[in-house]
């Protein structure tokens, strides 16, 4: 179990901390690595050490450096971002650690404080979101509820008005080209209508 009292290391964007573990200067070679790594490892061990903590706790450090110097991509991102580099690579991915920290840096925060301002909206496209497509309409905005009792009244009442549907289905008469509908008050006669400008 880790002790409460012993203090976190802040994470760092320089990435030196872990060349100097291993007494390295920053840009080391892999050969001078694997050196460096097997002359502390032998000085550190725990074998070699059985009732030093320090000495173990060095070795652990030792490990952990060795581990991502020896790692190319791990490496990489230690010597551009540092700790805080392999943090973001941990947690979301080794790609997205380079867009981590361009939209961490100041110039990136201002141009979304100003494309938030000058648009009035903080998803950037007005036009298409809260103000736009997706507004509601005018119609459903003034859309009335009308009770059921009342719509069935309503139909009760043209029912008796005398509007009455056209529940037959309408005959062609072929030698004419006109439709017929012969209803409850007589037929309806539609004629056909006029093509290319002729009457």
């Amino acid at each position: 179990m880790e002790d409460p009292n012993k203090l976190q290391r802040k994470m760092s964007a320089a990435g030196e901390s872990l060349y100097k573990t291993l007494g390295l200067e920053k840009g080391a070679s892999q050969e001078a690595i694997k050196k460096a790594y097997r002359k502390l490892a032998l000085r550190h061990h725990p074998d070699k050490n059985p009732d030093n903590l320090e000495a173990a706790e060095k070795f652990k450090e030792i490990n952990n450096a060795n581990s991502i110097l020896s790692d190319e991509d791990k490496r990489k991102i230690y010597d551009e971002y540092g700790s805080m580099g392999l943090y973001v690579a941990e947690q979301f991915g080794e790609d997205s650690v380079k867009y981590y920290f361009l939209m961490s840096k100041c110039w990136f925060k201002t141009l979304l404080v100003c494309c938030g301002i000058f648009t009035c909206c903080c998803c950037f496209c007005c036009c298409c979101f809260c103000c736009g497509k997706a507004k509601p309409s005018e119609n459903e905005d003034n859309f009335a509820y009308m009770d059921p009792e009342d719509l069935e009244a309503e139909i009760r009442e043209h029912d008796a008005a005398g509007d009455h549907v056209i529940v037959i289905q309408p005959s062609a008469d072929p030698s004419n080209g006109t439709v017929t509908f012969s209803g409850e008050d007589g037929p309806i006669v539609i004629q056909p209508h006029a093509t290319n400008g002729a009457k």
